[in-house]
């Protein structure tokens, strides 16, 4: 354990003296408060250290100690339902130790080391195993069955695996030899350093999406399992709770949280949120297969450096045991807020309006830890980590360096904006500037679930839409009624388009959810009704005798009509298609 002593402070960096033999990233100890951080720079003797933590009261001459040791998590059972700080502390154990506020100095281990678990081995003694296999299996929730895995780096032969029973994460639970002879324990934890990406077997494209229930997502924006979005908005758009609705209802069967500097509140709704939501799947709580970062702005801004890696870390080792993982960044500008302050105090010379040069850098970095794979281990099992991150640029500026950089490694855009949220068109997802390009991978999938006429309805829609922009400066100019019919028609259909699939009530019990199934329903009936009325305008009906037809109303209420009820959504088509014969009817008998 190399000894230095504090050379200058500066806000959350330390610089230390007498680190001669240190390592980058090195986790150490600073002061006799025994505070965490991490070496970020090493010019001769001297490191730079991020400390993770409050640095008020250090003075040069107090003790630093390095671990020799890379900041790591602790990863095995009883991550899920838990709730961490930035660098993976406890947050309800500090509280019972601590009280209400972070003490500094105060360390605790990641995982719960007394707590025992119904340990059920899968390996048999003589197996030749390497990274990823499973050793064994524990009930971790009663949602989620954790997979004790070979971690990685390590194989050989088993010569000894322990018997079924009830064991805490320290056990020994099976003894390798390694092909240079060395006997390896294996327990039922491992550490893994954040900033290193875990390994896989291959990454493959997504080829299945991941049902959100939120409409303008799933039809018109869709995210591939194992992809990567952005979500980047003005204050007020409602990325926090688009996050939060991803969150609840995406059909991934992991979700890791990460408030980065998020405000405090928001963090307690979800805290008090998602043990009270009900899993739509099994019905159970739905923090019963989450895992919460909760770096709040209050808390040490170094911290929010790492508390995005200590998500994806965590995230990519359920991907590993084969499990589909969500995981929500809440916000990336935060974060590289973070990098900002830091680089600013190590001196770097500033890139574009002030972030470091490297930020582009990390966040590709970040971004390509997500991925559909083939894990490492003998049975090619299939996992995905998608990665969703909002972005807070001042003003909504898009052209902000966080959101470039970020838009040019991610694959989905989601684009807030603060027009469509102040006409309380929620969510404020603008359809005219988001896009996705994992339409083409998906496309097999929507022909085999959905019908092959899905893809082609979708783009109809979008182009409806595309067409109602452009004649709404016309229609304010000389007014919708001197349009032609066909432009008439066009501006009806994309108002419910907009009105009745698009905009979605999170707070509504019904509609906060759609399923694909209901999301195809609903759209079916919008596009089939447009068809009819196309061909009613044909047969010499007027607009205005067709457009103040009652099933309006009908198509209006179908987005509240329960999942169970989905022939009422179809019997509209039937009503639909009955009173626009009526009107040709009488219009040919006149």
């Amino acid at each position: 354990m190399i000894q230095g002593t504090i050379d200058k402070i500066a806000g959350p960096l330390v610089v230390a003296d007498g680190m001669r033999d240190a390592r980058m990233f090195d986790l150490v100890y600073v002061s006799d408060y025994g505070l965490i951080g991490e070496i970020i720079e090493l010019k001769g003797e001297k490191a730079s250290i991020q400390v993770y933590e409050e640095t008020g009261g250090l003075k040069p001459g107090d003790p630093v100690r390095t671990t020799g040791e890379p900041l790591s998590v602790e990863l095995g059972p009883g991550l899920l339902t838990a709730i961490y700080d930035g660098i993976q502390r406890p947050l309800d154990e500090i509280r019972k130790e601590a009280g209400d506020w972070i003490t500094r100095g105060i360390s605790i281990r990641g995982l719960d080391h007394d707590k025992e678990w119904d340990y059920t081995p899968v390996a048999s003694v003589g197996d030749e195993v390497s990274s990823g296999v499973v050793l064994g299996e524990v009930p971790e929730t009663v949602l989620i069955t954790h997979k004790v895995m070979v971690p990685p780096g390590i194989s050989g032969k088993l010569t000894w695996v322990i018997d079924k029973g009830s064991y805490n994460v320290d056990t020994v639970v099976a003894k390798l030899e390694s092909p240079n002879g060395d006997v390896v324990e294996l327990r039922m934890f491992h550490n893994w350093p954040i900033r290193k990406s875990r390994p896989v077997a291959e990454k493959i494209a997504p080829i299945e999406p991941l049902i959100t229930g939120q409409r303008v997502v799933d039809a018109f924006f869709p995210l591939g399992k194992g992809g990567t979005a952005c979500v980047p908005g003005p204050f007020g758009s409602g990325k926090t709770v688009i996050q939060h609705q991803l969150a609840k209802w995406a059909d991934a069967e992991i979700v890791v949280y990460v408030g980065c500097g998020e405000r405090g509140n928001e963090m307690t709704d979800v805290l008090q949120e998602f043990p009270e939501l009900e899993d739509p799947k099994s019905g159970e709580p739905l923090i019963m297969r989450t895992v919460l970062v909760a770096n709040t702005s209050n808390m040490p801004v170094a911290a929010r450096e790492a508390s995005v890696y200590t998500g994806i870390t965590i995230g990519e080792y359920f991907r590993d045991m084969g499990y589909s993982v969500a995981l929500m960044a809440d916000s990336t500008s935060r974060w590289a807020e973070a990098m900002r302050e830091m680089s600013g105090r190590l001196e770097e010379m500033p890139g574009e309006e002030g972030y470091p040069a490297y930020l582009g850098t990390r966040i590709a970095e970040f971004y390509e830890r997500a991925g559909n794979v083939i894990c490492l281990g003998n049975d090619r099992r299939n996992g995905a980590l998608t990665v969703v991150g909002a972005v807070s640029p001042a003003g909504g500026d898009l052209s902000d360096p966080v959101v470039q950089a970020t838009l040019r490694v991610v694959k989905v855009f989601w684009s807030l904006q603060a027009r469509l949220a102040y006409m309380r068109h929620f969510p404020a997802i603008g359809w005219l500037d988001s896009y996705s390009l994992y339409t083409t991978n998906l496309k097999d999938y929507y022909n085999r679930e959905l019908g092959e006429d899905w893809v082609p309805m979708m783009k109809e829609a979008i182009a409806l839409l595309q067409d109602e922009a452009n004649l709404q400066e016309i229609a304010r100019l000389v007014g919708a009624e001197s349009l032609s019919p066909e432009d008439q028609l066009i501006l009806y259909t994309s108002r419910s388009l907009r009105e009745d699939f698009l905009h979605q009530n999170a707070f509504h019990e019904v509609d906060t959810y759609a399923s694909i199934t209901k999301q195809r329903i609903m759209m079916e009936v919008i596009m089939s009704t447009h068809h009819e009325m196309r061909e009613t305008l044909n047969a010499g009906v007027s607009p205005k005798e067709m457009f103040n037809l009652p099933f309006k109303e009908d198509i209006a209420r179908m987005r509240y009509i329960p999942e169970e009820r989905l022939q009422d959504i179809e019997a509209i088509k039937d009503s639909v298609r009955s009173a626009l014969t009526d009107l040709v009817e009488a219009e040919q008998s006149a």
